[in-house]
């Protein structure tokens, strides 16, 4: 059974001044929410780290929560998106890109949950596990 969907999201050769404005960040957490009908729990929570002004940023979502972490040196951004609910696919490279003047994008989706079939049936029954 399915019980999620996680993305693991990288931004990379972004305009590293926007990983450093918590006012940008905000933005893409409002867009992610409101495009794909969030719910949050509270106020996110941001943090912004001395010497080259990196950001974290998470807020709890009633269908779990979502998360950045920037990296001004390395002109990189890295997001986590966690839904216990089905969710169409937000478009993280067209935002990302306009957001963040990313170059790059790379997106990994995972589903989260134990998908039984057919075969770890059959294999568990010649192992002598229950099927």
């Amino acid at each position: 059974m399915i019980v999620g969907t996680e993305w693991l999201i990288e931004a990379f050769d972004c305009e590293a001044e926007k990983l450093r404005e918590i006012e940008t960040l905000r933005e893409v957490f409002r867009r992610v929410i409101e495009d794909l009908g969030l719910k949050t729990i509270g106020a996110a929570f941001w943090h912004q780290f001395a010497g080259e002004k990196g950001v974290t940023g998470l807020v709890a979502l009633t269908e779990s929560h979502l998360a950045c972490h920037t990296y001004p040196e390395y002109r990189t951004a890295t997001f986590n998106l966690y839904c216990c609910k089905t969710r169409p696919t937000w478009n993280w490279e067209q935002n990302l890109k306009e957001l963040l003047d990313a170059k790059e994008v790379k997106v990994t989706k995972i589903e989260r949950g134990k998908i039984e079939s057919k075969i770890q049936n059959l294999k568990s029954k010649i192992t002598g596990g229950k099927a």
